[in-house]
């Protein structure tokens, strides 16, 4: 991720530019593609450029608002696709099962939520997602959503219990919904942050062992002024990046 000034920013229909790298909906193809070409932060400086293709297999027209007055808003575009990845590393090419959502919001997280996690997992109808939600108030929100192979997404009266499983590196606490007498685990680590953990996480829904995306986001830790410190020197800036001709 680098933060960067307006004169870096691009957009039109279709493509959104953001410095040197874009994402582009080919709406004769019907997949987003993503071109990078950034240099990574510290501690392993190095460039990193190819493309991520996702091809949706159904598009949805829902949104889910992730508080009482829709000041944060999730849009799951394509929760089921097919993904491809080029990237100029060995080893960095292969393509699997993949998503595209986003988040929209009017406020800071920091300024409505204390924690959250949410999980993506395949199963062998389409996907199914969770968010668990505290607010700063202390009351929370659960939501389940089935989401079917052609785009038709739903939210679902019941979900399996949350279970909690390992920290991780940075301690951030973690859990996640499974069958009753299931255990998640982590499979891989994504990003471990002092408040953020991404990972692949292995759980058992409906009968079914899947392995999904799951993160979970820590606020509290994230309004530390220490840890706000860190984030600054984490992320690089390119405040006076500039188009050529600008």
């Amino acid at each position: 991720m680098t933060d960067r000034g307006h004169t870096a920013l691009h957009q039109t229909a279709d493509t959104l530019t953001l410095g040197p790298s874009s994402v582009h909906w080919d709406d004769a193809r019907q997949e987003l593609r993503i071109d990078i070409n950034e240099i990574s932060s510290l501690p392993l400086v190095s460039r990193i450029q190819g493309t991520v293709t996702i091809r949706p297999k159904g598009m949805t027209d829902v949104e889910l608002a992730l508080t009482p007055t829709g000041t944060h808003v999730w849009r799951p575009f394509a929760p089921n696709s097919d993904i491809y990845v080029d990237l100029d590393r060995p080893g960095w090419q292969w393509q699997g099962h993949g998503y595209f959502d986003a988040n929209f919001g009017t406020r800071a997280l920091e300024q409505d939520f204390d924690y959250w996690t949410w999980g993506r997992f395949p199963v062998s109808s389409g996907t199914k997602c969770f968010y668990d939600l505290t607010y700063r108030d202390g009351t929370s929100a659960a939501y389940a959503v089935d989401c079917d192979l052609d785009g038709q997404v739903r939210l679902s009266d019941t979900a399996p219990d949350a279970v909690k499983f390992s920290r991780s590196g940075w301690m951030v606490k973690r859990e996640t919904r499974c069958d009753a007498g299931a255990k998640p685990k982590q499979i891989q680590s994504l990003l471990d942050a002092p408040f953020y953990s991404r990972a692949e996480v292995q759980t058992t829904l409906d009968g079914q062992t899947s392995q999904g995306v799951f993160e979970a986001l820590d606020l509290t830790r994230f309004r530390n002024p220490i840890v706000l410190a860190m984030l600054a020197v984490r992320v690089p800036r390119r405040a006076a990046w500039r188009f050529s001709g600008d």
